[in-house]
């Protein structure tokens, strides 16, 4: 038998169509939700962490942490896992996860337009204006997934193998049109499928291997044999390339591994300085003072991202907290002081450089009393405040930092 796999639009009744084939199948349901309880309860992660993996945006500083590629490969091998056995309808985000190698693979994509999902999301208790918002937000998370992983939208036919509008259709229409497809020959399983589904699961446990040692590493299987792509610059590729095979090659089933370069590799203009990674985060409400100093702090190897008010700031340090910010006093909304009392309550490892033009003796007091690193006027030396950003790193590797005054 063979593996449905359905991908949706909010709100286009694809719980009704998975329900359904189950029903007239037999076949067994696989949520992606099941698939982050499976995989929190594997590799000891939260499951909101594998949650805001799946649904929320791309960290800031994912090139450093590599934390949300390693949670894509706990998933990846939760998945790989459950579809060992065939007669599956699979539902949701993970589906995506899914390799081409796996030919008995159904994939299905459910849409409608804007007018038939409004009135199913009103019937699903959302009112009003708060409908149309939720569906730009559903969409949105939709687009960074896919786009993500594959480079692709969500709703691009070269995904799927059908994409059915269900704006004039019914759910169970659609399930009897599923089931049809499923009875032919070229999705039928066998011991070439099997073996695939065999692959699928080596090449997911090179992968959770590959991404704990902190690589990014495309990985593909075929009969034991394991390919590891890199699509990414490294510095020292051959040296590179024996440090993944030596990984790859301990996992148990590998029999031979070797890396190639993939299309997506290429050199750039410029090399990077070799220096410790720093989560260096911008917090100003003028975005043009924000863009002058990222670029000059970039000329001196200090890569930073940038927030313009104080809850956007909080957002991104409740994600991710940075190693050092570097924060505006005067800001609309929640000011500098505040964002500070919070980072250092919420994030104490987090060095605080206060950068303003607007302060005075006593708020400068202050947040040193409140443990800023250090207090900097506007308009200030680049050099002076790229120092006190290392020395601030610095600090934070350590766990604390006295504070510095400065003018």
């Amino acid at each position: 038998m063979s593996i449905v796999a359905l991908f949706s639009a909010s709100h286009c009744r694809v719980d009704d169509v998975a329900r359904l084939l189950v029903e007239r199948t037999g076949y067994r349901l696989v949520t992606t939700e099941q698939l982050i309880e499976d995989a929190a309860g594997k590799f000891s992660v939260s499951e909101k962490k594998l949650r805001r993996t799946v649904y929320g945006p791309r960290p800031l500083f994912e090139n450093i942490t590599r934390e949300r590629g390693r949670h894509i490969a706990y998933l990846r091998m939760a998945l790989a896992e459950a579809i060992q056995d065939d007669d599956i309808v699979h539902h949701g985000f993970t589906m995506h996860l899914l390799p081409r190698s796996l030919t008995h693979v159904l994939r299905v994509c459910l849409v409608a337009g804007l007018e038939f999902r409004l009135a199913q999301a009103r019937q699903a208790g959302l009112e009003g204006g708060k409908a149309g918002s939720q569906l730009e937000k559903d969409d949105e998370q939709c687009r960074q997934w896919t786009v993500a992983l594959t480079g692709l939208g969500p709703w691009d036919k070269r995904h799927y193998d059908a994409v059915i509008p269900m704006d004039d259709t019914s759910p169970e229409a659609v399930a009897e049109e599923l089931i049809a497809h499923l009875a032919k020959p070229v999705l039928a399983s066998g011991p070439h499928t099997a073996a695939a589904a065999r692959d699928f699961l080596l090449s997911a446990r090179v992968g959770v291997v590959l991404a704990e040692s902190g690589h990014e590493v495309d990985v593909e299987c075929e009969g034991g044999k394991v390919t590891l792509i890199i699509n990414k610059f490294v510095m020292r590729l051959d040296k590179y390339k024996q440090e993944v095979t030596n990984l790859a090659r301990q996992v148990e089933g590998v029999a031979q591994a070797e890396a190639r370069v993939g299309p997506g590799y290429q050199k750039p203009a410029i090399y990077p300085k070799l220096d410790l990674p720093q989560k260096i985060l911008l917090v100003d409400d003028e975005k043009e003072f924000v863009h002058t100093l990222s670029e000059r702090l970039q000329t001196r190897n200090l890569g930073a991202a940038a927030a313009y008010d104080g809850e956007q700031a909080l957002q991104i340090a409740e994600q991710d907290a940075p190693d050092v910010m570097v924060l505006d006093l005067k800001m609309p909304g929640i000011d500098g002081l505040e964002v500070l009392r919070r980072i250092k309550k919420d994030h104490p490892c987090t060095q605080v450089i206060i950068l303003t033009g607007h302060g005075s003796e006593a708020e400068r007091r202050l947040a040193l009393e409140l443990g800023a690193f250090a207090y900097l006027n506007k308009p200030v030396d680049i050099d002076v405040l790229a120092q006190t950003m290392r020395d601030a790193y610095t600090r934070a590797a350590q766990g604390s930092a006295p504070a510095v005054d400065g003018d």
